[in-house]
């Protein structure tokens, strides 16, 4: 058993963090965060330097790196700032469904211009009225001779307001029971008519990786549009989501370490009552707790990254990741205000909007309370 990064890896750690500490200016990140827009200049840089496509095949213009390489780099990168760095490592989000799914065709047409950032995706699973539950799809593709005709509507949708195509996942078969057995996912362009996208606003955090509903009236596709196999949609977006969920992970990791150490530098040279702050129990050993927390989610998440890419994946150890660290970045940024006190309150430094960025990692790809269910269910079956 090893525990030490391969010298590699840690010049991707390096590489990452010398870039984000270089082009995400505060003074950018605060403006972007107040206009909700997305970094596109810093995007198409991160692309050009090969953070985009670290896990995507070289054949594709990839790294051919593994999900752990990905961690490294999106920790790094929420670490400097927790909006800008999910905000570069997400355009890519969905568009793996294509490489593992996806016909060639599909593949050639899409993932080249991914890792050049020429193309952002964005997958589209979530409803109105079903929230977590994906089990059943109210969005429906009915096949009329060779033509699928998509009707229904997404909502909470990462890029869809700058994304150039979309994964939607819809009921293809209305009377099968289970109702997921009768799922598929299409890959459809922007463009197509009767696609549209409401950018939604107002937002508590990551302002900066936008978010929108997909509204779908009558989109014509054909059978080419298909992402795997016909009435198995539901069983690849389970399995996307067992992975993604370390990614999750990864960026909560890297969120709770950049709050925590501004903390810990404001603690040192900030002085009350004649010594520095980090003297004082109540703040000192609340940090040492949260560096022992933080500790303890990145080598959970390095496991089920690594276990990810030995091809050995354990669905129970990605909810878990996600599960806890995602809780550890909210404790270490809220510890970060309670540090810094009314300063930690104002926006200039830093930590409430780490605050604000920690919360959604216990919302998206399913809810801590799904993943307490997921970890449930495995344990059931292992003991």
């Amino acid at each position: 058993m090893d525990f030490k990064l391969s010298e590699e890896q840690l010049e991707i750690k390096r590489a990452v963090r010398e870039f984000c500490e270089k082009e995400f200016k505060p003074e950018l990140a605060l403006e972007l965060d107040a206009k909700e827009e997305f970094p596109m200049e810093l995007y198409k840089k991160a692309a050009e330097l090969g953070i985009i496509g670290l896990s995507f095949p070289e054949e594709y213009g990839g790294q051919g790196y593994g999900y752990l390489e990905t961690c490294l780099a999106i920790e790094e990168a929420c670490r400097v700032d927790s909006s800008l760095g999910l905000a570069i490592m997400i355009g890519v989000f969905g568009s793996e469904l294509i490489l593992r799914h996806g016909t060639e065709e599909q593949r050639e047409k899409y993932i080249p211009k991914v890792v050049k950032g020429e193309y952002i995706s964005a997958a589209a699973f979530t409803e109105p009225s079903r929230g977590s539950d994906i089990t059943k799809m109210d969005t429906t593709a009915v096949k009329y001779g060779d033509e699928w005709y998509i009707n229904g509507t997404k909502t909470f949708i990462t890029n869809a307001p700058i994304a150039d195509f979309f994964l939607i996942l819809c009921q293809t078969d209305t009377k099968i029971r289970p109702t997921y057995r009768g799922q598929t996912l299409f890959v459809v362009d922007r463009g197509t008519p009767g696609l549209e996208v409401i950018k939604q606003r107002n937002k508590l955090g990551i302002r900066c990786s936008p978010t929108g509903e997909v509204s779908l009236r009558d989109v014509k596709v054909t059978d080419w549009n298909v992402v795997g196999e016909l009435n198995r949609g539901f069983y690849h977006t389970m399995e996307f989501f067992d992975r993604s969920r370390v990614v999750v992970a990864a960026q909560a990791v890297g969120t709770a370490q950049g709050a925590f150490e501004i903390a810990f530098r404001y603690a040192k040279t900030r002085e009350a009552f004649g010594q520095p702050i980090i003297q004082f129990q109540q703040i000192g050993c609340r940090l040492a707790e949260i560096a022992s927390k933080i500790e303890a989610a990145r080598l959970l998440t390095y496991k089920a990254a690594w276990l990810i890419d030995k091809g050995e994946m354990d669905p129970m150890l990605t909810s878990m990741a996600k599960l806890y660290a995602s809780r550890v970045a909210v404790e270490a940024a809220d510890a970060a205000i309670q540090t810094l006190g009314g300063y930690g309150y104002m926006g200039e430094y830093r930590v409430e909007k780490y605050l604000r960025d920690a919360k959604i990692t216990e919302i998206y790809e399913g809810t801590s309370e799904i993943q307490r269910l997921t970890i449930l269910r495995y344990l059931l079956r292992k003991f």
